[in-house]
C-alpha cells in the first residue's frame, strides 16, 4: 500500500524465476486461486469468507515494492499467478508491456460501485479495461500536536519553519518529494517542464532540507512514535500502527489543501492466469461494499474508491477523506522523462 510498505527500498541483485506452480483447474470446488500483494494488505478475514462461500483456496505471494514485483513478473512470474496488485504507473507500464488480460466486465457487476473521483484520476485505464482498483490513497504530514510550536502551516512549507529544524523528516522518495515540491508551486505533480522542475528543487533544497533531519521512507513510523520527529512526511497508516489509539489525539495528520501524491493500486489478471473465473470472481468479492468495509476497517481507511462501503464502515474517524484527495495528482510513469527527476534527485539527496 504505497502505500503500507511502499517505503521498503528493494535491491533485486538477481531476477527470480517462480517454479513448482503446476497447472491449476478452473474455478470450482477445491480450486486455487494465487495472488501477489503488497505485504500485510489482504485482510485475513476476507480471504477466509471467500473462501468459504466460493470453495476456492486462496494461496498468496507478497511483495515489499513494484520493483520486487515488476522483476519478478518480467522473469516470468506472471505464469504462477492469477491476480497482481501493482500500482498504477507500474500497471500503466504492464498494459503497455501487453503484460495484462483483458477483463470481462460481465464478471465484475460490483464496477457500479467505483467512485467518481476515482475514475477522474484513473487516465491510465480510463475504461478499466485492464485493472480494477484496490484502494486509492496518499501520504501527506503527521504533526505531534504537543510538541510543535502553536501556529504551524498545514501546507507543504511547513518544512520551511525554522522553529522545528532538526526535528523533521521526508520520504526517501524522489516522486513524493519532488512531487509535494511541484504542487506547493501550484505545479501537476507529474510535470515534465524543466524550468518548474528546477524552482521545485531549488525550494527543497534552500528552504526544507536545511530542517530536515533526514529523508525517511523506512522507520519514520517508529521515530515519530518514539518522539525522535515533530513533523514527518508519510503514509498515515504508518505512523497511527506505531501509537496507542488513546494518543491518536495528538497526532494532526492532514494532506496539504494545495494536494500531494496519490498512490491507486489495482487488481489486474496477469497473461498466463489458468484460474480467469476465480480472479473476476475475487474482484467482484473485493468491491461488495459490506466486504470492502471489512478492507477498510482493517486499516483505518477511508472508502475513496467504493461508493457503497460507507454504510458498512465501523471505523468513524479515517485519517483522512476522499474530499482531502481532490487536489492530489496521481503518480504517473513518466517514461524517458523520469531521468529529469533523477537527476534533479541526485543533488537534492547527495549534494
Amino acid at each position: 500500500m504505497h502505500k503500507m510498505f511502499r517505503y521498503f527500498s528493494i535491491l533485486v541483485v538477481c531476477l527470480l524465476m517462480l517454479t513448482g506452480m503446476g497447472c491449476r483447474k478452473p474455478a470450482q470446488q477445491n480450486s486455487k486461486l494465487y495472488l501477489y500483494n503488497w505485504t500485510y494488505y489482504t485482510p485475513d478475514a476476507l480471504v477466509a469468507q471467500f473462501e468459504k462461500e466460493t470453495g476456492i483456496d486462496v494461496v498468496i505471494d507478497n511483495f515489499a515494492s513494484n520493483e520486487e514485483m515488476f522483476a519478478k513478473i518480467m522473469a516470468g512470474g506472471n505464469e504462477g499467478y492469477d491476480l497482481i496488485f501493482p500500482s498504477s504507473d507500474y500497471t500503466a507500464i504492464m498494459i503497455k508491456l501487453g503484460l495484462l488480460t483483458e477483463l470481462d466486465h460481465t464478471m465484475i457487476p460490483n464496477l457500479k460501485y467505483l467512485s467518481p473521483l476515482f475514475r477522474e484520476k484513473a487516465d491510465y485505464d480510463p475504461a478499466f479495461r485492464y485493472s480494477v482498483p484496490y484502494f486509492m490513497g496518499s501520504s501527506g504530514i503527521a504533526v505531534n500536536t504537543q510538541r510543535a510550536p502553536a501556529g504551524y502551516e498545514r501546507t507543504w512549507d511547513i518544512f520551511s519553519d525554522i522553529r522545528m529544524a532538526g526535528s523533521m523528516s521526508m520520504l526517501d522518495d524522489m516522486r513524493e518529494v519532488m512531487g509535494a515540491a511541484l504542487k506547493h508551486l501550484g505545479y501537476s505533480g507529474n510535470s515534465i517542464d524543466r524550468d518548474q522542475l528546477q524552482q521545485a528543487a531549488d525550494l527543497i533544497n534552500t528552504k526544507w532540507k536545511p530542517n530536515l533531519v533526514k529523508f525517511d521512507s523506512e522507520s519514520f513510523g517508529k521515530a515519530f512514535s518514539r518522539g525522535e520527529f515533530v513533523v514527518v512526511h508519510a503514509y498515515p497508516e504508518n505512523v497511527f500502527a506505531e501509537i496507542s489509539k488513546e494518543k491518536w489525539s495528538s497526532i494532526d495528520f492532514f494532506i496539504p489543501p494545495e494536494g500531494g501524491m496519490m498512490y491507486i493500486d489495482n487488481m489486474v489478471i496477469p497473461k498466463g492466469s489458468r484460474n480467469l473465473e476465480a480472479a473476476h470472481a475475487f474482484i467482484n468479492f473485493i468491491h461488495e461494499p459490506k466486504n470492502y468495509a471489512v478492507f477498510l476497517d482493517t486499516f483505518s481507511l477511508p472508502p475513496t474508491t467504493n461508493t457503497g462501503a460507507a454504510a458498512f464502515m465501523k471505523t468513524e474517524q479515517p485519517f483522512f477523506s476522499i474530499e482531502d484527495l481532490s487536489h492530489s495528482d496521481n503518480i504517473s510513469d513518466l517514461g524517458s522523462d523520469l531521468e529529469l527527476y533523477n537527476q534533479l534527485w541526485q543533488v537534492i539527496r547527495y549534494h
